[in-house]
């Protein structure tokens, strides 16, 4: 069985227009997220999907794998879903986000992990919350997972709400999690998922996942305790700097 990461990877983002091209380190960050998908034992294959030349050429000049895709995708998973479609039937498909540099072998290893042993639709990933901060920030996606290590909910608020506790105390009161930007699903799902309409809580929260869980896939969930820093910002490029610092000093 064949695992495949695909990456998608746009230049126009709202956000942060151009973040594939920024560069870490002296690299692009494509790169870095590339190279430790390629690297991963757990990995077979890895691919860049962007709808831009300056990416496509970006990810060739570093010997990578780039394949152009339609530019009127709603989501990177319908931009994986495109390069899926001409992947063996019966691949695994790993949806790793273009700004996660520090992703490692171990997170790639547990994200699919899952669906080979047949207890899941989807996988995906998250860390315990430890800083406040993180836990009111509506740009960190939190997710409350079940008994059965299945996502409930996914959502921008803070969740559990701990009723009674002052929200300063929350970080310590209760548990939550960071839900990380990358998944896995079987060729077949995803390309199903890809059909699916936009739903409610979707369109409100603006969060793909969740049109996954209206529709009633379950969605594993794996721990990982493992620090990742996400770019949403050009100024997180400084954080991951002082990161690959205090990396190399250890």
């Amino acid at each position: 069985m064949k695992t495949v990461a695909i990456i998608p990877a746009r230049y126009a983002s709202t956000r942060f227009p151009g973040k594939p091209l920024a560069l870490l380190a002296g690299r692009p960050m494509v790169q870095w997220v590339y190279e430790r998908a390629a690297q991963a034992p757990a990995v077979d294959e890895t691919i860049v999907a962007t709808d831009d030349e300056r990416i496509a050429a970006a990810v060739q000049a570093f010997g990578g794998q780039a394949v152009m895709t339609s530019p009127g995708h709603r989501s990177g998973t319908d931009r994986c879903a495109e390069v899926a479609e001409g992947l063996p039937p019966g691949s695994l498909i790993i949806n790793l986000q273009g700004d996660e540099p520090f992703v490692s072998s171990d997170q790639l290893r547990q994200v699919v992990e899952p669906l080979h042993h047949g207890k899941a639709d989807i996988s995906t990933l998250a860390t315990r919350i430890q800083q406040q901060s993180l836990l009111f920030d509506s740009n960190v996606v939190k997710v409350v997972i079940g008994r059965a290590g299945h996502a409930l909910y996914f959502s921008r608020s803070p969740i559990p709400h701990l009723r009674g506790v002052p929200p300063e105390q929350w970080v310590d009161a209760g548990v939550f999690y960071k839900h990380l930007g990358m998944y896995a699903f079987r060729r077949e799902q995803l390309l199903q998922l890809a059909a699916l309409p936009a739903g409610q809580y979707e369109l409100a929260e603006s969060l793909e996942q969740l049109r996954w869980l209206e529709a009633g896939l379950n969605i594993a969930v794996a721990e990982t305790a493992e620090e990742t820093i996400g770019i949403d910002h050009p100024e997180d490029l400084q954080r991951a700097e002082l990161f690959l610092q205090q990396q190399a000093k250890r």
